[in-house]
């Protein structure tokens, strides 16, 4: 008798797209129960993990990030996209790589290995999602992406600015967008820093959008300065986990608080449907600090709303749910 396709579908799929049953509680992991394969032949998007957390100025544990973001993601996996109503699988087709190998005694590489990690992703022609991790991993990301479309704008959510002084070496999760400015591989007047709330005596030509503005002025408000900066250019979306308050995301490194809430988040990633955005990732989340894999799950859910937009752009009609 032959035992029907259901559940672990991570590894027994036979295709990309779609989705089948599976226990919420239980069998093989991957990001949104997507296929683990490194056949990216069919792939439109590509998650993958970024498992370096050497760079961390206070509290380790990202290197666990990308693990705790797959298992807080079985959820989104089972239900149509809200508040969409579309099954984003049925309109782009999505693989999970796995995770960058990184070795831990060899610090000094992570750059190269990143890198060249994602180099293999994005010359596939294919979008990149990356997992964190800490923040540096962004700028091997960067780089990546830089050679393939060319100097990008950042848009960047996070509590820090992470462009405090640099000498070009060191691993620091706190000084690596000055360096990808410096690089000339991110443009800073093309650039918007969205959340934070530590201070920084220099914008580098950035423009800052603190956390007390968005409590202000709220997230329509971002979404159109957001537009002013970055217009119709070339575009990265990176966002840090400590952008939202430590009530909404404990499992990080570096809480601040009076951060974004979780739904303020959420309406503005789902506000960046338009622009031209070429590569994503979320990093940051380090689960030994978290409660009950809510900052895993605030993760998760924003990388499965970036999917949906390129779902809508790929052709999936949305029915609102609810007052919108």
């Amino acid at each position: 008798m032959t035992e029907p396709l259901e559940g672990d579908q991570a590894f027994r799929s036979p295709r990309l797209e779609g989705r089948d049953l599976e226990m919420t509680f239980a069998g093989a992991v991957s990001m949104l129960r997507r296929k683990y394969t490194r056949n990216l032949d069919e792939a439109e998007i590509v998650i993958s993990g970024i498992p370096f957390d050497m760079a961390t100025s206070n509290r380790p544990g990202a290197r666990f990030g990308p693990r705790a973001i797959r298992a807080a993601s079985v959820g989104l996996a089972e239900l149509n996209a809200y508040p969409w109503g579309f099954d984003p699988f049925e309109y782009v087709r999505v693989a999970d790589y796995g995770d960058c190998f990184i070795d831990f005694g060899h610090p000094e590489e992570a750059v190269r290995r990143i890198e060249a990690h994602a180099d293999t992703i994005i010359g596939s022609d294919t979008m990149m999602v990356s997992l964190g991790g800490d923040h540096f991993v962004s700028y091997p990301l960067l780089r990546a992406h830089a050679k393939r479309f060319g100097p990008l704008s950042l848009i960047h959510f996070d509590a820090h600015s992470d462009t405090w002084d640099d000498d070009g070496d060191r691993l620091d999760h706190g000084s690596m967008f000055l360096r990808a400015a410096r690089e000339g591989i991110i443009d800073p007047a093309t650039s918007i820093q969205i959340g934070i709330r530590t201070y920084n005596s220099k914008t580098h030509g950035f423009t800052i959008v603190g956390a007390p503005w968005v409590h202000r002025e709220g997230i329509g408000a971002v979404l159109d300065k957001i537009d002013e900066v970055v217009g119709t250019n070339k575009a990265y979306l990176t966002f840090d986990i400590d952008c939202l308050d430590p009530a909404f995301a404990p499992g990080t490194g570096t809480p601040v608080v009076g951060g974004l809430s979780s739904a303020q988040a959420l309406e503005a990633i789902r506000g960046l449907g338009h622009l031209d955005i070429v590569g994503m990732d979320v990093v940051e989340v380090a689960p030994a600090y978290d409660v009950s894999e809510i900052t895993a799950t605030a993760a998760a859910t924003l990388v499965h709303d970036f999917i949906c937009l390129q779902a809508l752009k790929l052709g999936a009609t949305s029915e609102p749910y609810g007052l919108q």
